[in-house]
């Protein structure tokens, strides 16, 4: 019985040291609650399966400064897609003085996927050398299989040929210059982002010229080309 006593205690001093370690860590946990991960919903470009004249309509709205938030003053993150694929320098020119943030190119091959490559940019003379920086990027893939490596080693000897596989830039201007792109003979959308959008935090998915129905995948059974 004598050994009871002290056992007794040392558990109550214990149930005693839980509970106020318990109590510490609730008010540590109220004087610095955890930063909560930014969420963001932005996104440029049209939906997977979206028909193509919902979307041209849904970015035409971004372009309204009566439907949008934000000074017209303000620069904004857009996305300026084309009739058909243009060369990084067609690119540029059909963009005027608006900054180019990233071309994004897909060298265009008859009945064959081909990946869309972005390439970030920092002025008139980074854009003319993007397509021999997309080209790099493929020829450091092998590709999944054998038909995705020789789609690889076509598009990246094409990009080096400055070919017209420009299919979209990303851009940052004021509303209104970005809406004045819009009216550009050769440019087919200009869709822009909220001002407070966060580059790197919005996804991209170009249009491109032969989605001209919906936004859905192209065949993929023709033969791919040597060059």
């Amino acid at each position: 019985m004598s050994c009871g006593v002290p056992d007794r205690i040392a558990t109550a001093a214990a149930v005693v040291c839980a509970v106020a370690l318990a109590v510490v860590v609730v008010v540590l946990g109220v004087e610095n609650p955890p930063t909560p991960r930014p969420v963001s919903t932005d996104s440029l470009g049209p939906d997977a399966g979206e028909p193509v004249a919902d979307y041209l309509a849904r970015a035409a709205v971004t372009l309204d400064e009566a439907a949008v938030d934000g000074a017209d003053s303000d620069p904004r993150w857009g996305l300026v897609t084309f009739d058909d694929e243009v060369t990084a320098t067609d690119a540029d020119a059909l963009t005027g003085d608006v900054r180019i943030s990233q071309v994004w190119f897909r060298v265009p091959i008859d009945r064959v996927q081909t990946p869309i490559v972005p390439v970030g940019v920092a002025g008139a003379e980074s854009v003319a050398r993007a397509s021999g920086l997309a080209a790099a990027q493929l020829h450091g893939t092998t590709g999944e299989w054998d038909r995705q490596a020789r789609v690889d080693a076509v598009s990246a000897w094409r990009l080096t040929q400055d070919c017209a596989c420009v299919v979209a830039v990303t851009v940052r201007a004021p509303l209104s210059e970005l809406a004045a792109l819009s009216d550009v003979a050769g440019v087919r959308s200009v869709e822009s982002l909220p001002a407070d959008a966060v580059f790197g935090r919005f996804a991209v998915r170009p249009l491109l010229p032969e989605q001209t129905e919906a936004v859905t995948p192209g065949p993929d059974d023709g033969e791919v080309p040597e060059r």
